[in-house]
Parts: C-alpha cells; sequence; structure tokens
C-alpha cells in the first residue's frame, strides 16, 4: 500500500467521516440513510486514517505532494 492521500484531504476524510457517523446515531434519519452514512463514515475514516483509498489507486489519483 503506497501513500496516495495529502495531509489536507485525510484531515477533510476524518471530519467529514466523523460528521456522518454522528448522523448515523444522532440525527434521526430513516433506517436506510443512517446506514448509508455510517458505512460512508467508517470508510473515510478508514481511509483518511491508513493515507490510502483503493479508489485513487486505481484511477492513479495521488494527492500527497510528499510521495512520487
Amino acid at each position: 500500500m503506497r501513500i496516495n492521500i495529502g495531509t489536507p484531504e485525510r484531515m477533510a476524510r476524518l471530519v467529514l467521516g466523523a460528521i456522518l457517523l454522528v448522523l448515523a446515531f444522532v440525527a434521526g434519519l430513516p433506517p436506510l440513510w443512517a446506514w448509508i452514512a455510517g458505512i460512508v463514515g467508517v470508510v473515510m475514516i478508514v481511509t483518511g486514517a491508513l493515507r490510502f483509498c483503493p479508489a485513487w489507486s486505481i484511477f492513479g489519483i495521488n494527492t500527497d505532494r510528499g510521495s512520487k
């Protein structure tokens, strides 16, 4: 796994993931939307924490300026 997520994107993913998890558990969304928000929130947090996004890898996108 090669790092392909830069620091600004990492912070955005972590914050957005946390917001989605809070929405999933607290906002009183319908069950389907709560599940979707929860799953997307977890994926965002995991990819932010690992600094690796499989989708970015497939499309050849790299937002980490430190790696070549």
